[in-house]
């Protein structure tokens, strides 16, 4: 099919969407369009139409730009936590790869591939093409210290500084090709299975590569499915109510159980329970909420230690 669609003004931008039944003020609504666009917008006031998954284009009675725009900074502020979060995540696994790691191996034992044997050759390959990319580009100072100290002798600085200048995806890599007894180590000090543990990190290189590109992330359906420790011994992500594996919901009870494993002083569990609290029931449906939410022994315990809900307990 020959694409149709035309260019058109923020104006004509403006008069498209008032005659399909929305409401807003002209000024605020040029405004967000000059600095967000219309394309990127869209993606909010969806769910305001008549017919979300078919050809209507028209909104619901009552349907408001506030409304939109009001979903669109919550999914913004919604994707800084996340980030904020992730990047916690990432820090901690470094950390914990290359101390371990050099341990086990010495401070350049990434060069031998036997001390990565969850690797493949090929994939070892482009792992190593990678660090030496990433080396390359650096402008760190420890890098130039390293390159004018011990230059002329190693091609690649010690596990501890090349972590440093490595992005999740390398990371992650890292992490799934090392000895299984050693993610096992990490697993264990988090409280998961290794496995679990893995498929949580494929997922948060995913969606923090969603968030770097400004995708939407309130509602979105993870690509790739959580895996959830079993019920047995892990009860409180299946009892009383099971938390899914797909869900924005899923993806931030998994960033808030890692949070209180490596950063128990974390303040990010209150700030994600004031974000998320006033959203109204709808939103959170649309984010994989079940209608109990705050009755998750995980939940429960983030919600009971917020501000917000102290002050309510000291007032009653």
């Amino acid at each position: 099919m020959k694409y149709q669609k035309t260019w058109l003004s923020y104006e004509q931008q403006a008069d498209l969407l008032e005659s399909r039944g929305l409401s807003f003020d002209h000024d605020e609504l040029i405004s967000h369009l000059k600095s967000v666009g219309y394309y990127r917008l869209s993606g909010y006031w969806h769910i305001f139409k008549r017919d979300p998954e078919g050809n209507d284009e028209s909104f619901v009675e009552g349907a408001n730009f506030k409304d939109v725009w009001g979903l669109y900074v919550f999914d913004r502020q919604l994707k800084l936590l996340t980030l904020d979060a992730i990047e916690r995540v990432e820090v901690y696994m470094r950390n914990q790869l290359s101390y371990k790691l050099a341990n086990e191996g010495g401070p350049f034992g990434y060069l031998d591939r036997s001390s990565l044997p969850n690797m493949s050759t090929k994939d070892y390959g482009h792992f190593m093409s990678r660090c030496f990319g990433a080396y390359g580009r650096s402008k760190t100072k420890f890098i130039d210290h390293f390159q004018q100290k011990y230059g002329d002798s190693h091609g690649l600085p010690p596990y501890w500084t090349l972590v440093n200048i490595m992005d999740f995806g390398m990371m992650l890599n890292l992490f799934k090709g090392a000895p299984n007894h050693l993610k096992k180590e990490i697993a264990d000090e988090i409280g998961i299975p290794a496995a679990v543990l893995e498929s949580w990190l494929l997922t948060l290189n995913t969606v923090r590569n969603a968030c770097a590109h400004h995708d939407r992330l309130w509602n979105r359906r993870l690509s790739y499915k959580l895996k959830i420790p079993r019920s047995h011994k892990y009860p409180e992500w299946h009892t009383p109510q099971s938390i899914g594996n797909d869900s924005t919901f899923a993806l931030l009870t998994v960033l808030g159980y890692l949070l209180t494993a490596i950063a128990p002083e974390s303040s990010w569990h209150a700030r994600i329970v004031s974000l998320i609290e006033p959203r109204s029931h709808s939103d959170l449906k649309r984010m994989g909420f079940p209608d109990d939410w705050e009755t998750n022994p995980m939940w429960g315990r983030w919600l009971a230690a917020s501000p917000r809900q102290r002050n309510v307990d000291q007032a009653d």
